[in-house]
């Protein structure tokens, strides 16, 4: 059973695209550029939160954990009334999001990574801090 701390809805809208937002970065949160392109991409964001993945997880453990969300997913999909073209925009751990692009690809739905420009900025004490600034979203 999928477990996390959110209660997901999803709004019906007439929508000719979506973007399903498979991350620990809420849409919400996402600088104006990035919200922008994905939606003149595909008209609608609905977020899907990632999951805490545990480190000590084994393989099966991964799979299972995959195929769930895999599942919800396609359900989530088939909320859809038409069957327009929909991404799913996925960044998180790295065993996991191997598996569940191998699902979704499987299944013949568009897997999307978002890619960022790194800006470091380092104070008057030595301190660097990093923005990431987004740049596109790219196929997987």
């Amino acid at each position: 059973m999928i477990r996390d701390n959110y209660t997901f809805f999803i709004i019906h809208y007439s929508l000719k695209n979506m973007l399903i937002n498979f991350s620990n970065h809420p849409s919400d949160k996402w600088d104006e550029i990035q919200k922008q392109t994905a939606l003149s991409q595909f008209g609608t964001i609905v977020d899907l939160p990632f999951p805490q993945v545990d480190p000590q997880a084994n393989e099966s453990g991964i799979r299972e954990l995959a195929n769930q969300y895999v599942q919800r997913i396609k359900e989530m999909l088939t909320l859809q009334e038409n069957k327009f073209p929909v991404a799913v925009h996925i960044m998180g751990e790295m065993t996991f999001l191997f598996c569940v692009i191998n699902l979704l690809k499987n299944n013949e739905i568009q897997c999307l990574a978002s890619t960022t420009q790194r800006k470091a900025i380092v104070d008057d004490k030595g301190v660097k801090t990093s923005v990431f600034e987004f740049v596109r979203f790219r196929n997987y």
